[in-house]
């Protein structure tokens, strides 16, 4: 491609020499691909060599391509493949892209048998609400149940990004407030309605989120400058709320999905007076261990697909924001398209390697939380007690992985490494750099998780609610209440994370982007880098160390 020369806009606190130097037509560096370097950590800028890290040099700074983006003409602009260009492109981690495939076909296939028994038994489970027969597990009065929960976290979920686009401001205020207050009445409710297990457990979430957001408040005017630097480029670039909407929707049909194939386990499966059991398969295949087994692996199978359906969405925003970030005023052609095409080819394993971590971690917890509910409603409070503690051991190791792949995966977007490199360098990276203390800083990350928790914790109740006032023959003894609400929590926190990650994609990139090339934070974003040190000072210190 041709190269073109001229000014750079909007510099920050260049010197005369420096501004001169670049009227003279000095190129600009853009971005590219990283790639090791000879000099170990430099860079080149303007014909000098400029030290990154200091004593701590990086392993793997990107070399940009000498290209000013910002100039192009329009019909000249590069694609998103140019601008982010990978050497070699190949299908990285490509075995964990071939067994998230053969666990959805796992999954289709223990769909399609159980919802087809359940589809011969309908008049045995009922119609609706009322009218089953059912009374030994779940029916179609729990699919009504699922289906309630799914309008209600679709209509919370994009409501709540509605929310921090008219009030982004006020945003980071109205989330704690709501996810405490919220907390705090379904665990008080449940303990009125001597619901002691699910009680304890949303109490204990209630306070710990107190006790965190009374701490988080002095760190809340940088975030909100980031959250409004994020609204404006998704405002700019319309297909950051486009791909964030169609992800919710095909998180929902997922879910609507996954609803129907848990009541089919439980209707083809359990034992007891169960026609079902002679449909097909005989009375040998029904047994508990056979729903305890099935009921495994359709949330683990739940759990991985989602989280790459999420991890996909955050990819695809990284590549946009990414774009946005290191040419603000002439970003590559079809950055959306481009992102998302390279997220379902070449890293298609590398998504569905880190996604299948968190699933794993994410199916213990699940399992950890139902037991914990059955010890306590059981009256076993010591065993309730010690899987609460183990719980909060699973959750603070999601939450590592969790913070570890949010910057892993928009690194992937850009420079299309494998997902072990990413994660090694990425890390790396932000200690180095010391982006870490700017990550610290910036409370969007855990504001957005109480928001998606604020919309499990509506679903949750809304079923124990529903359990309550409905009293479906197969729960007269309230044996199925802890599962129902583990799942509706699981439904509506997933389908919330689907809507709330553009938003998070967006300011995750950015710190990204601002630790390998500050340079461009301050010459083509230098009134968000002023904006920035007059919210936090210590940022010159942070992406400078």
């Amino acid at each position: 491609m041709a190269q073109r020369g001229g000014q750079a806009s909007n510099y920050y606190n260049l010197g005369d020499d420096e501004q001169n130097g670049q009227q003279k037509g000095y190129p600009m560096p853009s971005y590219g691909n990283p790639q090791q370097q000879q000099n170990g950590g430099q860079q080149n800028y303007n014909g000098q060599q400029q030290q990154f890290g200091g004593p701590q040099q990086m392993q793997a700074p990107p070399t940009y391509q000498q290209q000013d983006y910002g100039k192009w003409d329009q019909d000249q602009k590069p694609t998103f493949d140019q601008a982010f260009k990978i050497d070699k492109p190949k299908w990285n981690d490509l075995w964990a892209g071939i067994l998230l495939i053969l666990v959805f076909a796992g999954f289709v296939a223990v769909s399609g048998i159980t919802i087809a028994s359940y589809a011969s038994t309908k008049g045995f489970n009922g119609g609706g609400i009322y009218g089953s027969s059912n009374d030994f597990g779940l029916s179609t009065n729990t699919i009504v149940l699922f289906a309630f929960c799914l309008v209600m976290a679709l209509v919370l979920g994009y409501g709540y990004i509605c929310l921090a686009r008219i009030f982004t401001k006020q945003f980071i205020w109205i989330t704690g407030i709501l996810h405490i207050i919220f907390g705090f009445v379904t665990a008080i409710y449940m303990l009125v309605q001597k619901y002691y297990s699910g009680g304890i457990v949303f109490l204990l979430f209630a306070c710990f989120s107190l006790f965190c957001f009374i701490t988080w408040i002095p760190r809340i005017p940088f975030s909100v400058l980031m959250l409004q630097t994020a609204i404006d480029v998704s405002k700019k670039f319309g297909h950051v709320y486009m791909v964030s909407f169609i992800g919710g929707l095909v998180a929902a049909a997922f879910g609507a999905w996954f609803s129907v194939t848990l009541v089919a386990v439980y209707v083809k499966y359990e034992p007891g007076s169960n026609p079902a059991c002679s449909a097909g398969g005989g009375t040998g295949s029904c047994s508990s261990a056979t729903v305890i087994g099935l009921l495994v692996f359709i949330t683990f199978a739940g759990y991985w697909i989602t989280e790459w359906l999420k991890n996909t969405i955050h990819t695809t925003i990284s590549g946009v924001y990414g774009a946005w970030y290191f040419s603000p005023n002439n970003p590559p052609k079809g950055a959306t398209r481009g992102a998302l095409r390279r997220a379902l080819t070449y890293s298609f394993g590398s998504i569905s390697f880190g996604s299948l971590i968190v699933a794993i971690i994410n199916l213990l917890r699940q399992a950890c939380s139902i037991a914990q509910q059955q010890e306590s409603q059981s009256g076993n409070i010591a065993a309730s007690c010690a899987l609460c503690i183990l719980g909060c051991i699973i959750g603070l190791l999601d939450w590592a992985v969790q913070f570890i792949n949010r910057y892993a995966f928009s690194y992937i977007a850009l420079y299309g490494k494998s997902y072990m490199e990413s994660a090694k360098a990425t890390w790396k990276l932000i200690k180095d750099r010391g982006i870490d203390a700017l990550v610290n800083e910036c409370l969007i990350g855990p504001v957005l998780t109480m928001g998606a928790t604020f919309v499990a914790y509506a679903c949750a109740l809304l079923a124990y609610l529903y359990l309550h006032f409905t009293n479906p023959a197969y729960n007269q003894d309230g044996s199925f209440t802890p599962v129902v609400v583990a799942y509706a929590f699981l439904i509506g926190l997933q389908i919330a994370n689907c809507f709330t990650t553009p938003l998070s994609s967006g300011i995750d990139t950015l710190f990204v982007a601002m630790a390998w090339d500050p340079e461009v934070l301050m010459r083509e974003h230098g009134d968000l880098y002023s904006r920035m040190i007059a919210v936090y000072p210590h940022v010159q210190q942070a992406i400078h160390a």
